[in-house]
């Protein structure tokens, strides 16, 4: 079994955490590793940087906060509260902020004043984030035994597919600093737009080409909320943004600054 060059440069702890999911599915042993990588110490801490993390970084000088050049959006961040799929606040969320690089956040005020003609602003559940965070999440899909929020993000699924199945990775490009996860919120109502799929949402109902009616055993979608999913793309690919297959939700800059670069600052 082979690890890519982005997991070996990973603490040693969130490597065994991601072998052993790999040894899982090819030969079904597990519990010996599992044990081995809890017991390993010294997962990297929000702000630290390790000489065996190439390309890694605590230098924000390239971002700001999002709403300070963009007023008008409003901030969810989720991973700040209890209210997502781990069930508490996530490490190195200090602050309910949102950063971005600048030329993120620049692209993205773009995109808002043109959500804005149409009736809508941008609810912002996260942007960038540190990369202790990234492992918070791959220690908690490695807990199987943990599904307190199971009914909420993924009653569908096994827990045990969330890595296999590329929804929990060791990397993120959250931690480059130019990828946003957010959704309409129409300015007459008052009220955030139903995408069919709330944010977090792990399984195939979150994906953008998940079609209208949906499929058996699996949440509906509506023409309207098929629509509004498909407006949300438009506006933020409009606006030099890319959306990807698996997250109606989810956007990176096409011409991310640091394409190859992951920070660990926290947010405060």
């Amino acid at each position: 079994i082979t690890l890519t060059s982005e997991v070996v440069a990973l603490p040693i702890r969130i490597q065994l955490i991601v072998f052993a999911h790999i040894l899982k599915m090819k030969t079904g042993i597990y519990t010996l590793v599992t044990i081995a990588a809890t017991l390993v110490l010294g997962t990297v801490a929000c702000g630290n940087t390790r000489s065996n993390s190439p390309k890694m970084s605590d230098d924000k000088s390239g971002f700001c906060y999002v709403t300070d050049s963009i007023p008008d959006v409003i901030l969810e961040i989720r991973y700040y509260s209890n209210y997502n799929f781990v069930g508490r606040r996530i490490d190195g969320y200090e602050r309910p902020v949102a950063m971005l690089t600048h030329e993120a956040a620049s692209a993205l005020k773009s995109a808002c004043r043109q959500a804005m003609e149409l009736g809508y602003t941008f609810k912002v559940f996260d942007a960038y984030r540190p990369q202790c965070a990234v492992d918070v999440f791959v220690e908690w899909a490695a807990d199987e035994a943990d599904t307190l929020t199971r009914s909420y993000f993924y009653p569908y699924l096994s827990k045990s597919r969330l890595i296999p199945g590329g929804y929990i990775a060791t990397k993120s490009g959250h931690t480059r600093g130019s990828t946003v996860d957010l959704t309409l919120f129409e300015l007459a109502s008052g009220k955030e737009v139903d995408m069919g799929a709330p944010f977090d949402w792990f399984g195939e109902e979150s994906s953008p080409a998940y079609p209208v009616g949906g499929k058996p055993g699996l949440k509906p979608l509506t023409e309207e909320q098929h629509r509004m999913r498909m407006l949300l793309r438009k506006i933020m690919t409009d606006n030099g943004f890319r959306s990807i297959t698996s997250e109606w939700w989810h956007f990176t800059l096409k011409d991310e600054p640091y394409p190859d670069t992951y920070f660990s600052f926290p947010l405060r």
